[in-house]
């Protein structure tokens, strides 16, 4: 299998450069411009030919939508791609999306709604009677319509749902029962699934007659008399296999699957590790309820990682560069209340030695650098074993071994990182005994901003809880509060050869 996966993707990546080579300079009619035609483009516009709806494609859009010119919105329509257009709808006004509303039709709109970000979605919803919403529905993915569903009103949601044919309503509705960041939350039902027991010219003639209301092709889902999932067939060794062969004799009788309430997270893991197209959904009994094709995989990944980076810096997921004012100082504030307050923390820990401090005044410059260090490496650790986490490579049973060279970098770095320190405090004071201080507590500091940046996601994890949430606040406070402790103390220490 993998081997001829190899070859598909070599076939591919000939067919794309053969591509690429007849199309490089290629122009283009009704003044819309290639990428390849534009001088001076970055590096990606160069090496991808796509053409893109841009600034001058957008105004001469805007203008057809202002004489409401059919003709030329149809031509723009079919040369760029759906993406294109939900992108320009987050550019346009409240009365240019009517008129897209007004004049694009059901199956336009359907697959430009698809794809837009949940504020138009809602937007275009609401401009929409329910008979428009319901025939635009038509022309998109059930896992979409689920996620449009359950964001708008309730009240609407009703009134949608009361409209519907019965097969629809019970799908969307088994899907909604689900957690939006489990396997059954994103998985579509558009699938196609066939008996063991056809041959293949029976199987080529189902495909044919079932491809076009599907997402996903290239894999075909095998099942037995009592619709559970039995294996997997490539549609590649179905359209070269003998027409009077059977569909069992070519399928992999051990298909990967997951039950609807496995986590989002895991299920981008299994699409990576065993390179899937897209993944089955069964319940207990091996039936089939649905599956998670790779562009809803890209989108957890993208979801997970931005959720992820938000978190780590204690801003919240939903936050966006369009967040009203408001709701920006709600989802910031208590995260800055907490952080103030483990910085009284370290405020306090400073007090504590002012007296030291008040003798010898050059402890203040260094334990600046001792903090801020110990900030910067426990940061690396931390984003390394967010990481690792997120990929499954580290459990809390069997880290101990990562802990141990957690710790023996923070000896080695603390010791080449407070070398230098601590000869430059030397330079700067004369004082050779400043230097030791400063050599020790650098490696001391290090070695805690290991452990803790390796520990607080880890246990974070064990607890149930992101282990991204808030990590760098804790952090800090570790690296702060325990560096200036060290250092300050061993000042006191040493404080009569410091005078």
């Amino acid at each position: 299998m993998r081997e001829r996966q190899g070859m598909m993707n070599e076939e591919k990546k000939d067919e794309l450069n053969h591509s690429n080579g007849e199309n490089k300079g290629m122009e283009t009619q009704d003044g819309f411009k290639d990428k390849n035609d534009k001088a001076g483009d970055d590096e990606e516009n160069v090496r991808v030919n796509i053409t893109r709806l841009d600034e001058e494609g957008i105004s001469k859009f805007r203008k057809a939508l202002d004489r409401s010119d059919y003709k030329t919105i149809n031509e723009i329509y079919e040369r760029y791609k759906p993406i294109d257009f939900a992108r320009a709808m987050e550019q346009l006004d409240d009365e240019e999306i009517l008129r897209i509303c007004a004049l694009f039709s059901d199956e336009q709109l359907g697959e430009v709604v698809e794809q837009a970000d949940e504020d138009i979605q809602s937007e275009v919803i609401s401009d929409l009677n329910d008979r428009r919403v319901l025939k635009i529905f038509k022309f998109m993915q059930k896992d979409n319509v689920t996620d449009i569903l359950g964001s708008i009103p309730a009240g609407r949601r009703k009134q949608l749902f009361d409209s519907m044919s019965g097969n629809d309503n019970r799908t969307l509705h088994e899907l909604l029962n689900y957690s939006e960041d489990t396997a059954g939350g994103i998985m579509t039902t558009a699938y196609i699934a066939l008996p063991y027991d056809l041959t293949i010219a029976e199987t080529i003639q189902k495909i044919k007659q079932i491809a076009p209301r599907t997402e996903v092709i290239e894999t075909i889902y095998v099942m037995n008399g009592m619709r559970q999932l039995i294996g997997t067939a490539d549609l590649r060794d179905i359209l070269v296999a003998d027409n009077d062969a059977h569909l069992e004799s070519i399928m992999d009788n051990d298909p990967i699957s997951v039950e609807p309430q496995v986590d989002q997270e895991v299920v981008a893991r299994l699409v990576a590790k065993y390179d899937l197209n897209a993944i089955p959904v069964v319940n207990r009994r091996k039936g089939m309820l649905g599956i998670i094709t790779l562009d809803d995989v890209i989108d957890v990944i993208n979801e997970e990682h931005t959720e992820d980076m938000y978190s780590m810096a204690g801003v919240g997921k939903e936050e966006g560069i369009k967040t009203s004012l408001t709701e920006s100082i709600k989802m910031r504030l208590p995260w800055l209340a907490i952080n103030l307050a483990t910085a009284f923390l370290a405020a306090f820990t400073i007090k504590a030695f002012e007296g030291t401090i008040e003798k010898v005044v050059a402890l203040s410059s260094m334990m600046t650098i001792i903090s801020g260090m110990g900030g910067n490496a426990g940061t690396q650790t931390l984003s390394i074993m967010i990481r690792s986490i997120a990929l499954g490579e580290v459990r809390f049973k069997d880290a101990w071994k990562p802990l141990l060279k957690e710790i023996a970098l923070g000896v080695i770095n603390g010791a080449a990182m407070g070398a230098i320190t601590g000869c430059v405090a030397y330079l700067m004071y004369g004082n050779w005994f400043l230097g030791l201080i400063t050599f020790i507590a650098m490696i001391g500091n290090l070695i805690i901003a290991g452990l803790f940046g390796f520990l607080i996601p880890l246990i974070l994890k064990a607890l149930h809880q992101d282990p991204a949430l808030g990590a760098t606040v804790f952090l800090t406070t570790a690296t702060d509060v325990l560096g200036f402790f060290i250092f300050l103390g061993l000042a006191t220490i040493f404080l009569p050869y410091l005078s």
